[in-house]
């Protein structure tokens, strides 16, 4: 019984979450949801959440109003319960017209970038030649353990492997904010020093906002932001793995990829590509 109680996994925290649904996914296993401000958790903003029980889900329709128990644990967060208090006609969100972007393919050189790093220093993605890189994007503030903070939580992972001399030749880790007005220099150097970033390994860097969603559209990173609610960002996951003379090597989506993953494919870079 002693062991079992060493064990047992931390309770669940419980918030409430009040909003209105804007779509249903994957037969009503997640929910994207407009919500409210979350005290003491999270500001209002649009984020899809995973429903383990499927008849919570039922009969729900974009447009439904709810109230619903935001379930977090520090490696996933989910919908305990959805109540149906309402029905309201869907926000009408008008986004900017975005010119057709050619993605970046395996093979391909990525487009140099200049960025600032989180000490306020000039970076260039092309100053990293030389170097495997494992790069992704990522916002300070982005709340939900499945997006952001797991990426975080991989690339703490990834930059043991380094430290620990498991890969063959240099490699850096470079996490790309796509909130520039928020994630200032000294932001980033203290999410940074949070997650246990080695800057000689692993660096956070950002540019000016329309720069940085131009780059990352060209690696497949899609935002869409609430300008009247700035932390509002609607974003998908994009992680790239790229050689040391800057070419794509390969392109790992989403949240569903593992680190192992990504240290394999850091080590099949040559150390000496050309």
């Amino acid at each position: 019984m002693s062991i079992a109680a060493c064990t047992r996994q931390p309770a669940a925290r419980q918030y409430t979450l009040v909003g209105q649904i804007l779509e249903v996914r994957s037969g009503g296993a997640e929910l994207v949801i407009r919500h409210d401000d979350i005290p003491g958790f999270m500001p209002g903003m649009t984020m899809p959440f995973r429903v383990k029980d499927p008849s919570l889900a039922k009969g729900r329709i974009a447009g439904d109003l709810v109230r619903a128990t935001l379930m977090v644990t520090d490696d996933e967060a989910w919908l305990g319960t959805v109540e149906k208090t309402g029905w309201a006609p869907l926000p009408v969100r008008k986004e900017p017209l975005r010119p057709a972007v050619s993605l970046v393919e395996p093979g391909e050189t990525v487009p140099d970038q200049a960025l600032v790093d989180q000490d306020g220093k000039p970076l260039r993605l092309s100053s990293l030649r030389g170097s495997a890189v494992l790069l992704t994007f990522v916002y300070t503030r982005c709340p939900l353990p499945e997006f952001c903070p797991r990426m975080d939580a991989f690339f703490e992972t990834v930059q043991r492997a380094v430290k620990d001399g498991r890969l063959r030749g240099p490699v850096r880790l470079l996490s790309v904010s796509f909130d520039p007005d928020f994630d200032t220099p000294a932001e980033l150097r203290a999410h940074a020093l949070r997650v246990g970033a080695d800057g000689t390994v692993w660096t956070f860097a950002t540019a000016p906002r329309a720069e940085v969603e131009a780059w990352g559209a060209r690696l497949g990173l899609s935002l869409i932001r609430d300008e009247k609610n700035p932390a509002d960002i609607t974003h998908n996951l994009r992680t790239v793995v790229i050689d040391r003379q800057g070419r794509l090597v390969k392109i790992l989506d989403g949240n569903q990829w593992a680190p192992a993953e990504a240290i394999a494919a850091l080590a099949s870079v040559p150390a000496d590509s050309k």
